[in-house]
């Protein structure tokens, strides 16, 4: 994805933080109830060991900093982590349209690893969203992760897919879509598989619309995406297809274990979006065999 290099991108309140950095207090979530954790479907295998711990506490955001010479669209197109911090922006304009009362989550740039509310962050973790802090969680490392074990091309649209997958879960945090249609188990006719869908929906339909936000000189952050980008974008979704890394970790397909669609559904449903906008992303309105 590129930035028009003249886009100004400074105003982002994304934050960095690393190893240590306290934050204010509350118990470690469930995964399942809360954290969308990317490298549990990379490894099909239960990662809540990972996420346990005791409650961490104190501080009120200690450690954290900004994006250091992140001013402009050209610096969000030389650098991963300036990148992600100006999508913010452009995504944070795009809700505003869309949701009435938005409010904005924090973006956090992760220096190899942090404690969350919902568990610690970092690259193994991969990107997620923590509902009870109303925060997104990003080591830019792990974009390199996916490079080099799922032969992901993992480029700029790529990264901005999976960034837009989490504000899509915070989107449904705000809006009571969590609340509404709580974790019921795995499967492709579960709560969780239609989520995970509906976030990589809005995701599509933000590209779609990512030329519409502008700067506080009216120059738009980005450029329309090229067929390759596009392409890229589908690549990352379908990389992390629950079907495909199961094949991936040398295990049989199986359907009923599903936490966030196969390859093909996560591939379609970001093309819905990209087509249909946000009006065609209710992954709740349609059965389970046609998801």
């Amino acid at each position: 994805m590129t930035f028009n290099d003249g886009a100004r991108v400074g105003g982002n309140t994304a934050r960095r933080r690393g190893a240590g950095a306290a934050i204010a207090g509350g118990g470690i979530a469930g995964v399942g109830a809360l954290a969308v954790l990317l490298f549990s479907l990379f490894t099909g295998q239960d990662l809540t060991s990972l996420l346990g711990g005791a409650p961490v506490s104190g501080g009120t955001g200690g450690g954290e900093t900004e994006i250091a010479q992140c001013e402009t669209g050209a610096d969000a197109n030389a650098r991963d982590d300036c990148r992600l911090a100006a999508a913010s922006l452009n995504l944070d304009q795009f809700w505003q349209g869309h949701v009435d009362g938005y409010r904005a989550p924090q973006l956090i740039i992760v220096d190899g690893s942090t404690p969350t509310r919902c568990g610690t962050a970092s690259n193994a973790t991969g990107p997620f969203y923590c509902p009870p802090e109303e925060t997104v969680y990003v080591d830019p490392t792990f974009f390199a992760l996916l490079r080099e074990r799922f032969d992901a091309t993992a480029g700029p649209l790529a990264q901005l897919y999976v960034l837009a997958h989490e504000y899509g879960h915070h989107v449904q945090y705000i809006v009571g879509v969590m609340d509404r249609y709580p974790n019921n188990g795995s499967g492709p006719d579960s709560n969780g598989v239609r989520t995970e869908l509906q976030a990589d929906c809005f995701a599509g339909a933000w590209v779609a619309d990512i030329t519409e936000q502008v700067d506080e000189n009216g120059v738009p952050f980005m450029q329309e995406p090229t067929a390759q980008q596009i392409a890229d974008a589908l690549d990352a979704a379908a990389t992390v297809g629950d079907d495909h890394i199961q094949r991936e970790s040398g295990a049989l397909v199986n359907p009923e274990s599903w936490t966030h669609g196969s390859s093909e559904q996560r591939q379609r449903w970001f093309d819905e979006g990209y087509r249909g906008g946000v009006a065609a992303c209710d992954t709740f309105a349609v059965s389970g065999g046609n998801q």
